[in-house]
């Protein structure tokens, strides 16, 4: 079969080749894959970030997401048959949704929206299970609750602030000033133009934040929250729990929980609840997802969308960090 793959850890690494066809287990679900999206996770993962708590190995075919159909099922498969319309976010252990075929956990799986096409149903699986596992796992945000979400025109942030409205909740975001009113139109209440606002002079007495940006926007949304309040960050510091979730050994552990003592104390001193995200794949959870997208609770944005032949330059289009919502890549 055909994918995107690479061969070493670099920025720029990678290429369509042939690889062998993914082994079915009798747990698993072969997909012919019509769709995936690329996140900032993919070039992570190309240029070894994770290497030390993912050690894949090589030719790593990447991508974290898709839609399809599928073509066969294991021996103790009960969910799932061929023909079946599907989407997911693979664990993280067996990615590899840039190819035409993937085998995934059935556990991992859902049935596709019905009313969403393979392009927008493959934008969705990471990007919400992100924003379902902050929100509602995580920070168990009630209604009338005060939500920051930060970067609301990415991928994560678009579908965050859809969930955490649906939820009952008041919620800002941060945002360039291009993208202010089209931020609005997904619901926000107050948006903040990082351009030509601080939002920490700006907002006060929040009980939830939900961080994807750098370490200063990490610590200054301390300041922003109550005492109590929850602060979630999707790109770190890792914590000693999230080692010790991931099975890693004591010694990285260890060194995760370094990296978080700065946070962690500054948390503390602030009467605020710091966790580390990283999300993990869940089809009970992108049932329920699945439902509100039904529903029109939650809808796809999807900024572009990349024939599979241009993997690369959709790779290159989202580093760039300026897409707004999710980049697709169409295989069929």
């Amino acid at each position: 079969m055909k994918a995107f793959f690479i061969e070493r850890y670099g920025k720029h690494n990678g290429m369509i080749g042939e690889v062998p066809a993914p082994a079915v287990g009798e747990h698993d679900v072969l997909v012919e894959v019509h769709a995936s999206s690329v996140n900032p996770l993919d070039s992570k993962i190309r240029t070894g970030e994770f290497k030390l708590i993912l050690p894949y190995k090589f030719p790593l075919i990447l991508g974290n997401d898709f839609a399809g159909v599928v073509v066969r099922t294991g021996s103790a498969v009960t969910q799932f048959k061929p023909g079946d319309q599907v989407y997911a976010r693979p664990p993280e252990a067996r990615i590899g949704t840039f190819a035409e075929l993937i085998a995934v956990n059935e556990n991992a799986l859902a049935l596709k929206p019905a009313n969403l096409d393979m392009a927008e149903a493959a934008s969705i699986p990471l990007a919400a299970l992100t924003a379902w596992q902050a929100l509602v796992e995580i920070a168990q945000v009630k209604k009338g609750q005060k939500v920051l979400i930060h970067a609301g025109s990415g991928g994560v942030g678009t579908l965050a602030i859809q969930l955490a409205k649906h939820l009952g909740a008041f919620v800002a975001t941060t945002t360039s000033t291009a993208n202010v009113e089209w931020v609005k139109a997904l619901g926000a209440d107050v948006v903040i133009d990082y351009k030509r606002q601080d939002f920490a002079n700006e907002l006060s007495d929040f009980d939830v934040v939900l961080n994807s940006l750098s370490g200063d926007v990490l610590a200054k949304s301390l300041k922003v929250l109550k005492p109590g309040g929850k602060l979630t960050s999707l790109s770190g510091p890792p914590t000693a729990q999230f080692a010790r979730e991931q099975g890693l050994s004591w010694v990285l552990g260890q060194v995760m929980r370094l990296l978080s003592s700065g946070i962690r104390r500054k948390a503390r001193k602030h009467g605020v609840n710091y966790a580390f995200l990283f999300m993990r794949a869940d089809g009970k959870q992108l049932q329920k997802i699945t439902a509100l997208i039904e529903a029109g609770v939650i809808k796809p944005v999807i900024d572009r969308s990349f024939p599979f032949e241009s993997t690369a330059e959709a790779l290159r289009y989202v580093e760039q960090g300026r897409s707004k919502g999710k980049v697709t890549v169409t295989l069929r």
